[in-house]
């Protein structure tokens, strides 16, 4: 369990350094992503056949479906992301995306029938309320930003990304993980492909940090947390994933010398706050419910 905790906490900061780290590669977002999802993708077929996993993602053709559009989303949602990264900074392109777990929490009673509680509709006003004050100026001036717009969009693929993943049910683990990072760089490769051909020129000084980008934060990350995440209580994996955008926040300012205003701050932790309070009570309301059934499955007997 201890070695869960230690893995599960790892992929988180590492993930929160993702922009960190890609600050310091001189190419454009997609470019980064292709190299990204490309070293990734490698890293887990090579774990993966180590690990001497049966392959089981074809039994089941619908389940694949929903797994091939959660691994488009993701690609469509890193290029957003990163491209957001370059544009307006770490920091507030992580509080945007941040509003993908409060999308899918919103349309969880529609997509998965789950009823509509009063911890949700408070979590969503809270995120509103939040992106507000982070990006008020802008919003009262009618004067939304393309790297907020890119923010936002990358929120709407997540929430897909996430949707389509939970839908594949028959696919869990590192072959879920692998899978979709191979989807997600197919992906990524046929929109380069379009866009200017495979001629991607990697300079000198960016190799050493997107094969960081690709191998550690990437690779590393994605097994650490897929393997970690089964061993853990649902509350705590909900719990500690806030440490992602957290980290993220905190790396931004102490490596890069972003900073934000004391509205901003306030807005950042109603965005994350809000995100957290409707996602842990949705767990906790699970776990009382499991806890009930376990009682009156034992008294039963």
């Amino acid at each position: 369990m201890e070695k869960a905790y230690l893995k599960y906490i790892a992929a988180l900061l590492l993930f929160g350094s993702n922009g960190i780290v890609a600050s310091y590669v001189l190419l454009n977002s997609y470019e980064i992503v292709f190299f990204r999802t490309l070293i990734g993708s490698i890293f887990l077929i090579v774990v993966f056949y180590f690990s001497k996993q049966t392959v089981s993602f074809w039994k089941n053709k619908t389940h694949f479906l929903y797994l091939v559009i959660s691994g488009m989303a993701m690609g469509a949602s890193w290029i957003f992301l990163f491209e957001a990264y370059s544009q307006i900074g770490v920091s507030i392109s992580t509080l945007a995306y941040y509003c993908g777990p409060v999308i899918v929490m919103i349309l969880s009673p529609v997509i998965f029938k789950e009823k509509m509680t009063m911890a949700k509709l408070l979590g969503f006003i809270a995120v509103l309320l939040g992106m507000f004050c982070v990006n008020g100026q802008a919003f009262l001036q009618g004067k939304i930003s393309s790297g907020l717009i890119f923010g936002i969009c990358a929120a709407l693929m997540y929430a897909v990304m996430v949707i389509s993943n939970k839908k594949a049910k028959s696919i869990t683990g590192l072959e879920n993980a692998t899978c979709q990072l191979v989807i997600s760089f197919l992906t990524v490769a046929i929109f380069i492909s379009f866009k200017q051909g495979f001629s991607v020129n990697l300079e000198e000084g960016s190799l050493i940090p997107i094969l960081i980008l690709g191998v550690i934060n990437t690779g590393i990350g994605c097994y650490f947390y897929f393997s970690s995440i089964g061993n853990l209580p649902v509350q705590s994996v909900s719990i500690l994933g806030y440490l992602e955008p957290l980290s993220a926040l905190i790396f931004s300012c102490l490596l890069l010398g972003e900073q934000l205003s004391p509205v901003q701050i306030a807005g950042a932790v109603l965005i994350l706050g809000g995100a957290a309070f409707g996602e842990l009570f949705r767990t906790r309301k699970k776990m009382n419910v499991m806890h009930e059934t376990h009682i009156t499955s034992q008294d039963s007997r």
